[in-house]
């Protein structure tokens, strides 16, 4: 009579490598905008408050306002996307109007140009403060002003180049894989990142002065 001894049934799961590598990627990233927060407060404190003050009553805050809500509301829309990425769903299924529906790449294609619209508003932003004498080299306030939203103007943009680039791999591969799902989560991971960043910029910006 032999005695066989059965296997164990479950398997050991292993993270996933891309999704581990960009968490760790990300927390370099929040290390770099730790030391933007610690320049922008250091400066004001040596400054003193009369420069800030002078410097921040020229920001219009309603129009930032409005772009963080257009950004903020992009991680809506990017989640949406990663949802149908994880069913597998790349595009639609029904009419453009039938937003339940929508595949990633829909879901994706809109938080693009939410992000986008967000980097022109920043860009018109600028503008305007150009003309109020509020540059990079006018005072301390200018020169951390525009250094720490301009990195992360360029953090966003560098999502909305990834997004392009997950929406045209999908677009010419003949069937939705796992990997390109796992693409799609990971850069979902990046702008979740830099929205929430910006959330923290515009706190300490905008309405702290």
């Amino acid at each position: 009579m032999s005695s066989a001894i059965a296997a164990p049934s479950h398997k050991i799961s292993r993270p996933n490598l891309v999704a581990v590598g960009t968490i760790v990627w990300l927390s370099s990233e929040l290390m770099f905008f730790a030391a933007l927060f610690a320049m922008y407060f250091t400066t004001r404190a040596v400054q003193g408050p009369k420069i800030w003050l002078e410097s921040t009553g020229l920001l219009n805050i309603p129009f930032a306002a409005t772009n963080t809500t257009v950004l903020v509301l992009s991680s809506v829309t990017c989640q949406f996307g990663v949802f149908a990425a994880e069913r597998f769903q790349s595009k639609r299924t029904g009419s453009i109007f039938e937003i339940g529906k929508w595949g990633m790449r829909e879901w994706f294609s809109l938080t693009f140009l939410m992000g986008a619209f967000f980097v022109a508003g920043q860009i018109y932003e600028y503008a305007s403060l150009v003309t109020e004498s509020l540059t990079l080299s006018s005072n301390a306030y200018g020169s951390v002003f525009y250094i720490a939203t301009g990195f992360h103007g360029l953090h966003v943009t560098g999502g909305l180049i990834a997004f392009l680039i997950v929406m045209l791999r999908v677009s010419k591969a003949r069937r939705f894989t796992h990997q390109q799902a796992t693409t799609a989560i990971v850069v979902s991971y990046y702008w979740h990142f830099v929205d929430v960043v910006w959330i923290a910029l515009f706190s300490a910006i905008y309405l702290i002065k």
